[in-house]
């Protein structure tokens, strides 16, 4: 293998020359450089990334995990990640798990045994154990949306007002039989949605009409079958709440396929909104959450520990954001 002082040899120049020459670090006079650049090609050099990386203390790569990016507010958070990241001079690796245990698994072990110096993860809530060795080990974690481990840093919305709000909004349009769909209670973001729901309906004096399905959580088919489930049980439901965008798309559908007015027989509205609900063909009422902001926000944090001085790393930071209604066509 090729080495800085074959390089060096083959141009006519010193081993410091190459290496300002090939890190840019300084200035080299263009013809010096060129020669430099064509040696290593001849020779087939390549540096040592990972060797520069352990030298100067930091790679300026984050990882980032999430469960999907298709109709999902994840891509719009990864927006504010990637600019924010780029901003203070560091790249992105991005890994998708499709909430696979296995696979977040081996996300996180690719990832610190990489080049990352932190983490941004979405966790499945499988892999607690793994998640505070790659923390303990160094590696800087911040938690995006869902909140697993309460000694790593976490960033998240008040998802328990998304729900209590929503029913009360539906209540004064005139709603008395309120659905929910809702996902594995085993993830916050779900399980504190559907608490705000419950409270909301206990002091309302209303019943509660929760719709489930078998599907993964995330995804059409589960706001589809769980929209069918609340229909069947109760004919007289007047209005669907989905825990995200692309479960509304699915109850959307299943009112569409049983010749119900949307909203004038059943009200549909998301309650972790983002901006595909205002795309659509009928644009869906939700409670938007500021995935763009969580993002810049997450980086924000990540690099506070990343860049801290030896021995002065910062106490986990625990952040809440509020949604914001946004009233459309389906309500």
């Amino acid at each position: 293998m090729a080495t800085l002082k074959d390089v060096a040899k083959l141009a006519c120049v010193d081993v410091s020359t190459v290496s300002r020459a090939l890190n840019n670090t300084s200035y080299v006079h263009p013809d010096t450089k060129a020669r430099i650049y064509e040696a290593a090609r001849q020779l087939g050099y390549h540096p040592n990334v990972m060797a520069q990386a352990l030298r100067q203390g930091r790679r300026h790569t984050i990882g980032v995990v999430v469960p999907r990016l298709h109709l999902a507010i994840f891509s719009e958070i990864l927006q504010g990640v990637e600019e924010e990241a780029r901003r203070h001079g560091y790249a992105t690796l991005i890994c998708v798990t499709e909430d696979d245990p296995k696979i977040e698994s081996e996300s996180l072990n690719r990832l610190r045994n990489g080049f990352v110096d932190g983490i941004l993860i979405a966790a499945t809530g499988r892999n607690g154990r793994l998640l505070r060795d790659v923390a303990a080990s160094g590696i800087a974690v911040v938690q995006l949306v869902r909140p697993q481990e309460r000694r790593l840093s976490s960033i998240v919305a008040d998802y328990d007002a998304c729900g209590y709000d929503a029913v009360h909004y539906l209540y004064n349009r005139g709603c008395r039989e309120i659905g929910i769909i809702t996902g594995p209670s085993t993830l916050a973001p779900y399980r504190v949605r559907y608490e705000g729901y419950r409270r909301a309906v206990e002091e309302l004096g209303l019943q509660e009409n929760v719709g489930e399905s078998t599907s993964p959580g995330n995804s059409f088919e589960y706001g589809y079958q769980a929209a069918c489930q609340l229909l069947d049980d109760n004919y007289a439901l007047d209005a669907i709440l989905a825990a995200v965008d692309v479960q509304g798309l699915g109850a959307i559908r299943a009112l569409t396929e049983r010749g119900i007015a949307i909203p004038g027989q059943v009200r549909v509205m998301s309650l972790t909104g983002h901006a595909v609900g205002g795309m659509l063909g009928l644009t869906m009422t939700s409670m938007e959450i500021p995935a763009h902001l969580m993002g810049e926000k997450a980086v924000q944090m990540l690099l506070d520990e990343v860049e801290a001085p030896a021995g002065r790393k910062p106490q986990p930071q625990h952040l809440t954001l509020s949604p914001t209604l946004v009233e459309r066509e389906s309500t």
